[in-house]
């Protein structure tokens, strides 16, 4: 079966005029905008903070006027802390459920680990440094087991196969060999 290529549905020079279309009505759209910000702005300043006229107050009104100002920075300075300080938590909030999410996912490379053979002693230096001089043998302390004492408890009627498969031939003789599978501890 052959493939065709697939025509593009639409032209090269037909997507390059739509892509800078696109980028011109951005950009139009951003400068709007822009421009909306800068009204928004005049407007609250507007609103906040009327124009002052100066020119026909005394000394004393002025004074008044200087205090009432700085009465009104100190406000503002402490709503601005205040946000501050909101902002600063969530930033934090925001950063530890985000590493909570990470570690949910699983998205955190894991190690590699190889195998490695250490013996006792090298572990002891390892953990307890200079101080470990004595070496420790862990096979010192096993219990030694004789060949002898195996050898003895096996029944002596093992010795003959044959004897051994023809009394064991039938349901008797699988029952014996169940019993003799569990042992004298009944």
């Amino acid at each position: 079966m052959f493939f065709m290529q697939r025509k593009p549905k639409i032209s090269a020079s037909r997507k390059l005029m739509l892509k800078s279309l696109m980028v011109a009505k951005a950009k139009e759209e951003l400068e709007q905008e822009i421009l909306e910000k800068e009204e928004e702005k005049e407007k609250y300043l507007a609103e906040r903070a009327p124009p002052l006229n100066t020119g026909s107050m005394n000394l004393s009104q002025l004074e008044d006027l200087c205090k009432e100002l700085h009465a009104q920075i100190g406000v503002v300075d402490e709503e601005r802390y205040d946000i501050e300080a909101k902002v600063m938590l969530n930033t934090r909030e925001i950063k530890d459920l985000n590493i909570k999410v990470l570690d949910l996912r699983g998205k955190f490379k894991r190690p590699s680990l190889r195998r490695v053979r250490v013996s006792a002693d090298a572990i002891l230096r390892s953990l307890l440094g200079s101080k470990h001089k004595v070496s420790m043998d862990l096979r010192a302390n096993l219990k030694s087991v004789k060949k002898e004492d195996t050898e003895k408890k096996r029944p002596a009627e093992d010795s003959d196969w044959r004897k051994n498969v023809e009394a064991m031939s039938g349901m008797e003789g699988r029952k014996k060999m169940f019993d003799a599978a569990k042992g004298p501890t009944q």
